[in-house]
């Protein structure tokens, strides 16, 4: 093992303990670093970062900027190690991973998904999808997260979900509308009378009693969308913007009401699993309506974000 493969072990083992999962730097950078040793390279340049970061041909310029980007994360952090490291600067491809801007869900799109859910045949994936849309609306949990559940993980005495499988491995209780409460035990008491056997312990369950896989949710999540004319060519809502309308609509909800939302940013990023608050900041620039709330005195805001509601 050169001195670099074992440099880049430790850089993911230390990454990783602090709660970042690096799959894409688990493969890249021992490809980077056996690229160096067959090169003759024991040193990071910029230059020969570059050069391994274009060798995919035929791909946009977003896939060198993400393989470049990983070897940057590496180089900063032996460059403590070594000097002699040149860190890669950013923008080498002119090119950056945008956000997608938000779709919000109104409160008669969601009921109008829910209502559509339960078109679907057998009864089961009927039932297990429309409480799985219902919680992911409810609560902005994540897809992964949900399906992840366990049965012991939805404490439905207490009303609290506890979600072990986090984004970073950061795990949190989730406390629970009543009303979810009761639309959860509405449908783990018929989710039990279908399946009798279940081949998984997880809370929402597959027609065969299986877990559920995140590219099945969405296949269904796109099917339910375009029957009901949500989804079309032109525009093309996700089943994530039902976490993010959570969002919007909590901080729409602030500061119609005159809340601090400084002061509440802190618990509503604690709330979504955000490992900074500066991940839920991002909705105030993402999202237009938003940014109009930020804008207006304080005093105005009750009839502008009715406005911007309606």
């Amino acid at each position: 093992m050169s001195a670099l493969s074992g440099q880049v072990v430790e850089y993911l083992r230390l990454r990783r303990a602090l709660g970042f999962k690096l799959e894409r730097a688990g493969r890249m950078l021992p490809q980077f670093v056996s690229w160096l040793d067959a090169a003759g390279a024991q040193t990071i340049t910029v230059e020969l970062a570059v050069a391994w970061a274009r060798l995919p041909e035929g791909v946009q310029p977003i896939e060198w900027a993400r393989r470049l980007g990983v070897v940057r994360g590496f180089a900063r952090w032996l460059h403590t190690i070594d000097p002699a490291t040149q860190i890669p600067p950013p923008d080498v491809f002119g090119a950056r991973q945008q956000r997608p801007v938000p779709y919000v869900y109104s409160a008669a799109e969601i009921s109008g998904l829910l209502q559509a859910t339960r078109t679907l045949r057998p009864p089961l994936r009927a039932a297990t999808h429309e409480a799985l849309f219902g919680l992911l609306a409810a609560t902005g949990l994540r897809v992964g997260e949900s399906i992840a559940l366990t049965r012991s993980d939805v404490d439905l005495t207490a009303g609290v979900i506890t979600i072990r499988h986090a984004k970073f491995d950061r795990p949190r209780l989730v406390p629970l509308h009543p009303s979810v409460t009761s639309a959860l035990h509405a449908y783990a008491a018929r989710r039990d009378q279908i399946c009798t056997a279940p081949k998984a312990d997880t809370f929402f369950l597959s027609t065969v009693g299986t877990a559920l896989s995140y590219s099945r949710v969405r296949q269904t999540f796109a099917q339910i969308s375009t029957a009901i004319g949500l989804r079309t060519a032109t525009r093309r809502p996700r089943i994530h913007d039902l976490r993010h309308s959570l969002v919007v609509n909590t901080l729409i909800g602030w500061q119609r009401d005159g809340v601090d939302v400084g002061s509440q940013m802190v618990l509503l990023s604690t709330y979504l699993g955000h490992v900074k608050p500066a991940s839920t900041y991002w909705y105030v620039s993402a999202v237009p309506e938003l940014m109009q709330l930020v804008a207006v005195p304080r005093d105005s805001r009750s009839i502008t974000a009715h406005g911007a509601r309606s």
